[in-house]
């Protein structure tokens, strides 16, 4: 894996080429865009080119530096992450990490990074540093990294990766040069979702779909849950005013745990995105095989209904994801707002 091979990206990707063909590389990147979509992949192939002594200014991808950076195992290449995505990805054990990981980058993780950089490279001429979930660091972390952006160590690359660069503070994204990544096309996550998960083409391009253009995310989705999203989608069709035990159910159903509150959330956002097509006519759903229902749902709702369900999915979604807020009482306060108005 090499900058040049970071698919679906090409106005980011060229971007970067012509920042490291002109030599005018700046000493900190943020890389905003949903998650899944390379902003790592292209991160990784900028610390190659970066350092790479067989090919400087664009990797090879097959020296002893390039495959460490790829393993994360590159003296001069720093990356960071939340406790909890460390845990996540098998690089750290409970042992490494006192109490629950946290889904923070904390200062302690800031300040160990800057006395890394600090540091004259052991291999390289040039250090860089990766902050994965950079929007995730606490407001302490973000203070002790501003420093570091206002007074940046010589021949140092700074990387950071945000799927919600807004949470950074306007301070360090001012000093950042902003490269942005799209969402991929249904197409492209489609064919390597057949590729490497050996899905038919309508089951690839449902899991594409549901992943919103994150190539990360459909290849972690949940076979199962994708089966399943029919008793997902008619459960909560059938839900009604007046009916508090019956939301109740539904939602310690599927707010059994933060995953399954995701993918059900995932799996409704996607279900009023097909109702909403619908109503407007159009004849080609992502969930092709529940086109009545979403004909029947589409007859019986109003347009603004639809749009403040879609805002009310994914409002519950991110409290759930970003405030690590309790599933199943999350689910349970967006069916009482959607359904009683209150």
């Amino acid at each position: 894996m090499t900058l040049a091979s970071v698919v679906g990206q090409p106005r980011a990707i060229d971007a970067l080429q012509a920042a490291l063909r002109s030599g005018a590389v700046h000493h900190a990147y943020l890389f905003a865009g949903p998650e899944g979509v390379g902003k790592e992949l292209a991160a990784v192939g900028l610390a190659q080119a970066l350092t790479c002594p067989e090919k400087p200014d664009e990797g090879c991808g097959t020296c002893s530096g390039c495959t460490r950076i790829a393993k994360g195992a590159h003296p001069d290449v720093s990356l960071l992450m939340p406790d909890a995505e460390r845990v996540a990805r098998g690089l750290a054990g409970r042992s490494d990490i006192s109490g629950t990981p946290s889904r923070e980058i904390r200062v302690e993780q800031i300040r160990g990074l800057l006395e890394r950089i600090s540091l004259r490279g052991l291999e390289s001429r040039r250090k860089v540093a990766i902050v994965v979930d950079a929007h995730m660091m606490n407001p302490q972390a973000q203070n002790a990294f501003l420093k570091t952006l206002e007074e940046p160590p010589a021949d140092t690359t700074l990387i950071l990766l945000a799927s919600a660069p807004d949470k950074l503070l306007p301070t360090i994204r001012s000093r950042c040069s902003k490269v942005y990544f799209g969402p991929l096309s249904v197409e492209l996550v489609a064919e390597r979702l057949q590729k490497e998960r050996k899905l038919d083409a309508q089951t690839a391009e449902l899991a594409a779909v549901m992943a919103g253009g994150s190539l990360g995310r459909a290849l972690a989705l949940d076979l199962d849950a994708l089966a399943a999203r029919k008793e997902v989608i008619t459960g909560f069709e059938a839900l009604k005013p007046g009916q508090p035990g019956a939301q109740l159910r539904w939602a310690e159903t599927f707010g059994a745990s933060r995953e399954l509150a995701e993918q059900a959330l995932s799996i409704l956002s996607l279900w009023t995105r097909d109702v909403s097509l619908a109503k407007a006519g159009v004849a080609r759903l992502a969930n092709r095989d529940m086109v009545p229902l979403a004909l029947e749902v589409a007859e019986r709702t109003h347009e603004t209904v639809l749009h403040r369900r879609h805002a009310l999915l994914e409002k519950t979604k991110a409290t759930i994801v970003e405030r690590n807020a309790a599933p199943r009482l999350q689910l349970e306060r967006m069916l009482i707002e959607l359904l009683e108005g209150r």
